[in-house]
């Protein structure tokens, strides 16, 4: 997978966007996707595909999803050249029985679901905050509007999945695969 390719197809969608011109990103395969964006390293916007689609499309979808996260005021024309572009792309999620022997904190991301809530988290959330797996799963439901703990539940659903991550080093910069077993030992020492 060239995640170069897709952290500057990302880039090139987004400022079609603001040109008002439409692009297809000439890439293929089949994967659920992230677009992770960040200004001057604070969360700007983040919008994914969970579930394999064409990958073309999950990508448009999602970065164009990124830029108009509800979250936070839709991202303009002028904050583009401080804004660094992350792509996480997705296996497929599979179901958990036990997730503290299943899932890995710095290996996997997770869905929490129970009716109609559900709260995602991607594999490099634990890392960046220093979270331990009981607290990545409290986290998980708090995004889907959950209480702590509520994954504890039998009746509730849990996956996990794993991603590669790219990411620029800097706005329009060199692109780098995130090593999270590696920033894990860094928060470590």
């Amino acid at each position: 997978m060239d995640g170069e390719a897709l952290v500057k197809w990302t880039r090139r969608i987004i400022e079609s966007y603001f040109s008002g011109e439409d692009i297809e990103p000439d890439i293929e395969g089949y994967a659920g996707v992230f677009v992770t964006l960040t200004k001057n390293g604070e969360l700007r916007g983040c919008i994914g595909i969970p579930f394999p689609m064409e990958l073309k499309q999950a990508l448009k979808e999602a970065a164009l999803g990124a830029i108009n996260d509800p979250r936070f005021p839709p991202v303009t024309p002028d904050e583009l050249d401080d804004i660094c572009i992350e792509v996480s792309v997705l296996t497929p999620p599979e179901a958990v029985e036990n997730p503290l022997k299943e899932i890995e904190v710095g290996k996997h991301g997770v869905i929490i679901q129970w009716g109609p809530y559900s709260g995602l988290l991607l594999p490099q959330v634990p890392v960046e905050y220093n979270w331990g797996l009981e607290e990545f799963l409290d986290n998980a439901c708090l995004k889907a509007g959950l209480p702590p703990g509520f994954w504890k539940n039998r009746d509730v659903k849990i996956y996990r999945f794993e991603a590669r991550i790219f990411k620029e080093v800097e706005p329009g910069g060199k692109v780098v695969e995130r090593d999270l077993k590696g920033e894990m030992k860094k928060y470590e020492e």
